[in-house]
């Protein structure tokens, strides 16, 4: 994972308990899980409207042009 093996994650993931503390970990985990889940339904409504877009933008342009006289 990234190049570093288990003693470099052990010293990580120690470093981090000291930092916050253990009361603390659970909340700012809790806090990425809601942010990535956030991300990632934004990241989907986009695509879908992207997708829309561009079906809508492809019926449009087999309708053969209208002129109008006038």
């Amino acid at each position: 994972m990234f190049g570093m093996g288990p003693w470099e994650l052990a010293l990580i993931f120690l470093v981090v308990l000291l930092i916050f503390g253990a009361k603390r970990i659970p909340d700012i985990a809790q806090g990425m899980g809601k942010g990535i889940r956030e991300f990632k339904k934004a990241l989907k409504d986009t695509q879908g409207e992207i997708q829309t877009g561009a079906k809508n933008n492809e019926t449009d342009s087999k309708k053969p042009d209208e002129k109008k006289d006038g």
